[in-house]
């Protein structure tokens, strides 16, 4: 195994430190924080920082990728951060289902301060939004969709974002972009496992096998039957010492996966299962539920 590389995720790189200081002082002018969180992992996407920084501003959160999780899950956690005084939207940013919703999310979440501008006399002034999420929730995808133009550079690996820019997105509502940021220590490794399968941490800097052994045991017990439709493999594993491994060496010897020598390439199949699972060819899967936390 590389020695580089860890199952002991926490990852904070620098420009994530000054990325937060400099939205600390951003918060100062702003009416409202628009937070993606991706709808596969609505709590472990959810960055514990914002909470602090965001105090006493209102509070959007879009469940973005809605499109990748299962809509039954999705449903719940709407109701789950409603409860707790967000506006909430499930929305799929490349597509742009759901998008419609976003600019009555935010002038609801913003109701109190119209109300009071209209008292004073003043009218008609864009609501200024900050954008937050940790990287690849999609929020560039989003800021180009949402305006209707690439205003937003994009990508498929954490980090593309490295400024901030304010957008107009229409006469009603100003956006503030800024970078994804982590925070610097998960509340747990399960938090840190999320993340991970869903590509906002560097696989540069992850053991893949595990990754995918661990995946695995997590479908297994949470979508039974759904490995052995995908993959046509026997997805029983009672008696086994090491589940996850015993159901990637079966999706590598089906998938034909071998090195020279005809050894099982357990390396090429886990890549295989984790891209898979992120492009939702295994199907429309949530990793957490409300009754997940805590």
């Amino acid at each position: 195994m590389n020695e580089s590389k860890t199952n002991n995720i926490n990852w904070y790189p620098g420009h994530m430190a000054k990325a937060k200081r400099l939205m600390q002082e951003d918060m100062k002018i702003i009416d409202v924080v628009v937070e993606l969180v991706d709808a596969r992992i609505p709590y472990s996407s959810k960055n514990p920082d914002i909470d602090t920084l965001a105090q006493g501003k209102s509070r959007v959160i879009l469940l973005n990728k809605a499109d990748m999780a299962d809509a039954a899950v999705t449903a719940l956690w709407k109701t789950y951060y409603e409860e707790k005084g967000f506006t909430v939207a499930a929305i799929n940013a490349r597509s742009g289902n759901g998008l419609s919703a976003v600019t009555d999310c935010i002038t609801t979440a913003c109701k109190e301060k119209l109300e009071r501008d209209r008292k004073r006399g003043i009218m008609n002034r864009p609501l200024r939004a900050m954008i937050v999420g940790i990287p690849n929730v999609g929020k560039s995808t989003f800021i180009n969709s949402f305006s209707g133009k690439a205003v937003a550079k994009t990508g498929n690996k954490p980090g593309v974002t490295k400024g901030k820019q304010w957008i107009r997105l229409n006469k009603s509502v100003e956006l503030l972009d800024t970078p994804g940021i982590l925070w610097p220590k998960f509340e747990s490794q399960a938090i840190g496992q999320r993340i991970a399968w869903i590509g906002s941490i560097n696989d540069q800097i992850l053991v893949t096998t595990d990754m995918a052994e661990k995946l695995l045991c997590f479908l297994a017990d949470r979508y039974p039957g759904i490995i052995a439709e995908h993959y046509g493999i026997e997805e029983n594993t009672e008696g086994s010492e090491h589940p996850g491994a015993e159901l990637l060496s079966r999706i590598a010897t089906r998938r034909g996966c071998l090195k020279k020598g005809g050894e099982l390439d357990l390396e090429r199949a886990a890549a295989l299962t984790v891209d898979e699972f992120r492009n939702v060819k295994i199907g429309r899967i949530s990793l957490e539920k409300p009754s997940d936390i805590g």
